[in-house]
């Protein structure tokens, strides 16, 4: 069982990525993490991590599922990362866990794979109108699971979020 983590380059939820990683890591499960700009990459709370890895070169059949962590730098860097969009569509098609926390799931919305499923977000008005426009069905708790798409709202749903990956993994 291996996961691809994905954060922004910066501005990235610290306890959306440190949690999950925490879960996974106690779960035995590896799992890797790419960017859309390789570096030192800072959490909007000061965390860093170095990734070496990118979005673009990350090879989907290597892995059994994409976690995608939020944060404003989700926003500004991921929605619009059509390597991502890819990236989550080919692991969607290939019946891959496909996760996103925060303002990430709107990623999900922008490659497609969101219409008629209902998913959870992060609310603003953007990441409600990206929904609204992409057929997304707006569920507002804090995880949502439909087939093998799982999205949560933001860093306090960031455990239980993991644990539904993992849950997921195990069918």
């Amino acid at each position: 069982m291996k996961l691809l983590m994905v954060i922004a380059h910066e501005k990235f939820r610290d306890e959306e990525f440190l949690i999950p990683a925490r879960v996974f890591a106690e779960a035995g499960i590896a799992y890797d993490v790419a960017t859309d700009q390789p570096g030192s990459c800072m959490g909007m709370l000061g965390e860093t991590v170095e990734v070496t890895r990118s979005i673009k070169e990350t090879d989907a059949s290597l892995y059994d599922g994409i976690v995608i962590v939020g944060g404003p730098g989700a926003a500004e860097y991921l929605w619009a990362d059509r390597d991502l969009r890819a990236l989550v569509k080919t692991m969607y098609e290939d019946g891959d866990v496909v996760a996103a926390i925060c303002l990430a799931p709107v990623v999900f919305a922008y490659a497609g794979i969101l219409e008629g499923r209902q998913a959870t977000v992060f609310k603003t008005r953007l990441s409600e109108k990206s929904f609204a426009d992409k057929g997304a069905v707006f569920t507002d708790i804090p995880v949502v699971v439909d087939g093998t798409i799982i999205t949560a709202n933001g860093p306090l749903a960031a455990a239980a979020f993991a644990e539904e990956i993992i849950s997921a993994l195990s069918c």
